[in-house]
C-alpha cells in the first residue's frame, strides 16, 4: 500500500482508504457525503492532448473579437483584453485588475502548468518545479472563472440586441469551446498527477531526500496536505510542519479560521450597501445621462421582454450574495459556539456556498463588456460607476471568507463527544 492510498475528507477530516472506481463514478465520504475523488482516466498522454487543445482555444478566445455592434453608421467591437483596457482607462483599475486576473491570468496559469507537467510525465520524467506548478494549478482552479464569463458574454449579447445590430464574432465560439474543454480539464485531479510523478525520475525535492516516507506514528493525530493529499503524522516537536512530498505547510485546522471568516464577512456586509445603492453604470446619450444600479438592470430586463435574464441576474447579483453572507454568518456563529446542531446539513451548506460564490461575478463581467461595446461617440456611451467597484469587492471578500472557513471545525465537537454520524 502507498501512503497516498490514504485520503482524508476535505470537509470533515475522516480518513479513508482509496479504492479504485470506474470512470464517471464518485467515491464519497462515509460521514459527510463529500466527494473524495472521481473515476477518471489518469493517462498523462490523454491529459496532455486535451490540455493542449484547450491552450490553443484559449489563445483564439483572447485575441479575436467577441461581438460587434452596428448602429447609426457607427460600429464597435471588443476583445476581452480590449474591454479590460477600457475599464482601466476609466479609472476602474481595481475592477479591471480583478477581471484580468480571473479571466486571463489564472486560466493561463492552470493550462500552462498542466500542459508542461503532463507533457513531461508523458515522457516518463518528473519535471523541474513539479510541486510548485501543481500547487499553482490548484490555486488557479479555485479562482479562474471562464464559465461565468461565458454566461456574462451571452447576457451581454442579448442585452445589446435592443440597442444595436449585434454581429457575433469568432471570440464567442472560442469562449464556448474553451468552457467545455475546461470542464474536462478540471476533471483532472492534480493529486493523481502527484501520484504518477511519485514513481518517476526527476529533480530531488527539497522536502524529501529519498522517495521513502517515514511510517505513520501509531496513535498520533494525522494531518492531510491540502495541496497533494499526502497523509502524515502530527509532529509535536516541530513548530511548523511541512508536507514531506510537496513542501506545503500543514495545519491540523486553518489558523484563526473563524476569526478571519468573521473579518472578511463583516467587510463584505458593509460594502454590500453601497454596492446596491450606487450606480454600477452611467449611460450618456442624446437624451441625457442615466444612472443604472443592479436592481434597475434587473427591472430593465424584466420590462424589455427578457424575464429569464432578469431572473438570472437577480439570483446571481442579489440573492446569492445575501444568502452567502447569511450562510457564512450561520456557519461561523455555530462553529464558534462549538454547536453540535445538524453537522451534516451545515457541511452541505458550506459546499453550496463554495460552489455558488463565483457566480456573483456575472454582473461585473456584463459591465466590463457593456462598457467596452457601447462607445458610439455623441450617440451613446456607457461608463462604469462606483457601485461596480463595491460589488466586485463584495464578491471577492465573500469568496475569501468561505476559503478561510475550515469545515472540519463543524465536526470537532462531534468527535469530542464521541457521537457517530456515519
Amino acid at each position: 500500500m502507498h501512503r497516498y492510498d490514504l485520503i482524508s475528507c476535505h470537509d470533515c477530516g475522516v480518513l479513508h482508504m482509496r479504492r479504485p472506481v470506474r470512470p464517471r463514478e464518485k467515491a464519497r465520504c462515509v460521514r459527510c457525503r463529500s466527494v473524495l475523488y472521481r473515476g477518471i482516466y489518469s493517462d498523462a498522454s490523454r491529459m496532455a492532448a486535451i490540455t493542449m487543445g484547450a491552450v490553443f482555444t484559449f489563445l483564439i478566445a483572447q485575441f479575436f473579437p467577441i461581438v460587434q455592434l452596428d448602429v447609426g453608421g457607427y460600429s464597435t467591437s471588443a476583445t476581452l483584453l480590449g474591454a479590460i483596457r477600457v475599464l482601466w482607462t476609466e479609472h476602474m483599475e481595481l475592477v479591471a485588475a480583478v477581471v484580468f486576473l480571473f479571466t486571463m491570468v489564472l486560466p493561463a496559469v492552470e493550462l500552462g502548468s498542466l500542459l508542461y507537467v503532463t507533457l513531461s510525465l508523458r515522457k516518463g520524467r518528473r519535471p523541474p518545479g513539479f510541486d510548485h506548478l501543481l500547487r499553482a494549478v490548484g490555486l488557479a482552479r479555485r479562482w479562474g472563472m471562464t464559465e461565468v464569463l461565458m454566461i456574462g458574454i451571452l447576457i451581454t449579447i442579448v442585452k445589446m440586441t435592443s440597442l444595436a445590430e449585434v454581429i457575433v464574432q469568432p471570440g464567442v465560439f472560442a469562449f464556448g469551446a474553451l468552457t467545455l474543454m475546461l470542464a474536462i480539464v478540471v476533471s483532472f485531479d492534480p493529486k493523481i498527477l502527484w501520484n504518477i510523478g511519485e514513481h518517476l525520475p526527476g529533480p530531488r525535492r527539497v522536502a524529501q531526500k529519498t522517495f521513502h516516507y517515514a511510517a505513520l506514528t501509531k496513535g498520533a493525530p494525522l494531518l492531510a496536505c491540502h495541496a497533494c493529499g499526502l497523509v502524515e503524522s502530527l509532529k509535536y516537536t516541530v513548530r511548523h510542519q511541512y508536507c514531506a512530498r510537496c513542501g506545503a505547510r500543514l495545519h491540523r485546522r486553518h489558523p484563526d479560521s473563524v476569526g478571519r471568516t468573521w473579518a472578511f464577512l463583516l467587510a463584505a456586509a458593509i460594502l454590500y450597501i453601497p454596492a446596491n445603492l450606487l450606480p454600477v453604470m452611467y449611460t450618456h446619450s442624446l437624451f441625457g445621462k442615466e444612472d443604472d444600479t443592479i436592481i434597475s438592470g434587473v427591472v430593465y430586463f424584466w420590462t424589455s421582454g427578457s424575464p429569464a435574464l432578469a431572473v438570472i441576474i437577480f439570483i446571481a447579483s442579489i440573492v446569492v450574495p445575501v444568502l452567502k453572507l447569511a450562510a457564512l454568518a450561520l456557519l461561523a456563529w455555530t462553529t464558534q459556539r462549538r454547536s453540535r446542531w445538524q453537522p451534516l446539513q451545515r457541511t452541505a451548506l458550506y459546499r453550496v456556498v463554495e460552489f455558488v460564490g463565483r457566480w456573483s461575478m456575472l454582473d461585473i463581467f456584463v459591465i466590463t463588456l457593456t462598457v467596452a461595446l457601447v462607445r458610439f461617440q455623441s450617440l451613446a456611451v456607457i461608463t462604469a460607476g462606483p457601485g461596480a467597484l463595491a460589488f466586485c469587492a463584495v464578491v471577492v471578500l465573500t469568496m475569501i471568507a468561505s476559503m478561510q472557513f475550515d469545515p472540519r471545525l463543524i465536526w470537532d465537537p462531534i468527535d469530542t463527544h464521541g457521537e457517530k454520524h456515519v
